[in-house]
């Protein structure tokens, strides 16, 4: 069987970055399933809940910010992938990686460069990943209400980097990243 793992959040600059791996039946196919930068919330969470239904296993992974700091996005990313495949319940036979490369596993693997709008199961992957980091960044957004993550999900809007002047990053802010250092430095 084979699965796919992919990542989402990269470029914000507060909360974790989480990824996903998925196995899909074979010969599954939903002509819905693509990036999942390219869908509506709505449509995402609408393809999650096919994707939960139907995959013969799934698992999610994530770094929080403390280890993005740490290791470098790069790292993080990988780390939050083999992590996705640890905690699926099913081992699969092959991986496809979305991306440039692969993660540390014994399992064959291909690293494909913008796979998750050229294979199903990396697609899928990419849609579990993005609802489940969303629906944590509303949660923290209930804790730090002042940095509107329900709407910006962690991204450097212009509200959101107007905010890190007037008050400060918040604990969950990646303190490696340029605009939250800058904050840092400046004692706020």
């Amino acid at each position: 069987m084979l699965a796919g793992l992919d990542e989402v959040g990269r470029g914000p600059l507060a909360g974790p970055v989480v990824a996903a791996c998925v196995i899909l039946p074979e010969g599954w196919e939903d002509p819905g399933v693509a990036d999942s930068k390219k869908l509506s919330a709505k449509k995402r969470e609408e393809l999650a809940a096919i994707i939960g239904d139907t995959a013969v296993a799934s698992g999610i992974g994530q770094c929080d910010p403390d280890e993005i700091d740490r290791l470098n996005i790069h790292q993080a990313s990988l780390t939050a992938m083999a992590r996705a495949l640890l905690d699926t319940s099913f081992k699969p036979d092959h991986l496809l990686v979305d991306g440039r490369f692969t993660i540390e596993s014994r399992l064959p693997q291909i690293a494909v460069i913008k796979g998750d709008g050229l294979c199903q199961c990396i697609g899928a992957a990419s849609i579990l990943a993005k609802v489940h980091r969303d629906a944590l960044m509303l949660k923290w957004h209930e804790k730090y209400p002042q940095y509107n993550f329900a709407a910006n999900k962690g991204y450097p809007t212009k509200e959101h980097r107007r905010m890190l002047t007037q008050i400060g990053p918040s604990p969950i802010h990646r303190k490696s990243y340029a605009p939250v250092a800058q904050m840092s430095f400046l004692g706020l």
